[in-house]
């Protein structure tokens, strides 16, 4: 990582009771040293912030505007999970993910979260769709799609594909 606390800047995404903040560099590397900080839940990191973080060195634009954020509990202050889109989009789609530690799921933070980066993500002129891919084996997954307002799109033998468009801008 090319600085220890560096933080992006970019505006919060404030919902009812979570904040979505940009990553820092030092959080970041926290994370991947095994540092514990005492604004983070303590189940996180969850192993899906662990992968998140080692690939924010490569991919710059994860640290951006549109890119990966710290799910961030308002009453607590705590971090509780991470939500991102996979920056930049190809050909007006873009990927969300997302994870909320065990302590802090079945309380909707995930659906609230991505029904709002998912809104952020949506407002970018260069964006159409969002898009997420759900191992079958993972039907809570699935659940917090729909929830957000995304729908079904495809399936295989592994693989539920789930979408959502600007209704403006539906590529079909």
């Amino acid at each position: 990582m090319s600085s220890p606390t560096s933080s992006p800047g970019h505006a919060d995404l404030v919902t009812e009771r979570l904040v979505l903040r940009s990553w820092t560099v030092g959080e970041a590397t926290a994370v991947l040293d095994g540092t514990r900080s005492p604004q983070w839940a303590d189940d996180f990191p969850a192993e899906g912030d662990c992968v998140i973080a080692g690939l924010l060195d490569r991919c710059p634009d994860w640290l951006g505007a549109h890119g990966h954020r710290l799910v961030v509990e308002r009453d607590s202050g705590l971090v509780v999970g991470s939500i991102g889109l996979f920056w930049p989009p190809t050909d007006g789609v873009l990927e969300i993910g997302y994870g909320i530690v065990a302590s802090r799921r079945g309380r909707g933070y995930a659906p609230e979260a991505t029904r709002a980066l998912t809104e952020f993500a949506l407002a970018a002129p260069e964006v159409h769709t969002v898009s997420a891919d759900v191992e079958l084996s993972n039907p809570a997954s699935a659940r917090v799609l729909e929830k957000a307002g995304f729908r079904l799109w495809e399936t295989d033998e592994t693989v539920a594909k789930f979408r959502t468009t600007t209704p403006t801008r539906d590529p079909r």
